[in-house]
């Protein structure tokens, strides 16, 4: 059986490093239904705080980005084009704003169709992933090989910042 990761992991390690090691880690959803969604992680995003003008806490602190601002271990969801929520998990120490964004699994690519087959909703924003029944990430490995490119849809943050190789893909057809 599969360990769920602690909270310690994701305070004790920036967001570049957890992106890369997120992958091939096992992504859990359970519903009220009893049904469950288990998939290892195969593509992410890594924000790295104030300075990174892709990042939301770029703005500075607002009621949006607050939980940014806090322990890491904790989903940081936002709506985007008025229907995806997408997922994302924040990592490091307080004061330090950075998070992971998880864009595919096994079972979907793409942040916005991983949103959708988890359901998530604004509820999900602030859910302890050491603690929370609903989800949660557990210690795994998928074979593969990583590959780094830019971030994805962050044009907006200049050309420094958007062609940072910060985006983290596990391609299993590469041993």
């Amino acid at each position: 059986m599969n360990k769920r990761l602690t909270s310690a992991y994701f305070q004790d390690n920036n967001s570049l490093f957890l992106a890369e090691d997120l992958l091939g880690k096992t992504l859990v959803r359970r519903f009220d239904d009893g049904r469950e969604i288990r998939s290892g992680i195969t593509e992410t995003e890594a924000y790295m705080g104030i300075e990174d003008l892709a990042s939301h806490a770029s703005k500075g602190r607002t009621a949006r980005t607050e939980l940014m601002f806090g322990q890491g271990g904790f989903v940081y969801v936002y709506l985007i084009y008025g229907k995806y929520w997408l997922l994302n998990i924040v990592t490091g120490n307080a004061e330090t704003p950075e998070a992971v964004l998880i864009r595919g699994t096994e079972a979907v690519s793409g942040p916005g169709r991983l949103g959708t087959l988890l359901e998530l909703d604004r509820s999900f924003y602030g859910e302890d992933l050491a603690t929370s029944d609903r989800i949660w990430v557990e210690d795994s490995s998928l074979e593969g090989k990583i590959i780094t490119g830019p971030r994805v849809g962050v044009d907006y943050a200049g050309e420094i910042w958007k062609n940072k190789p910060w985006r983290f893909i596990l391609d299993p057809s590469i041993k």
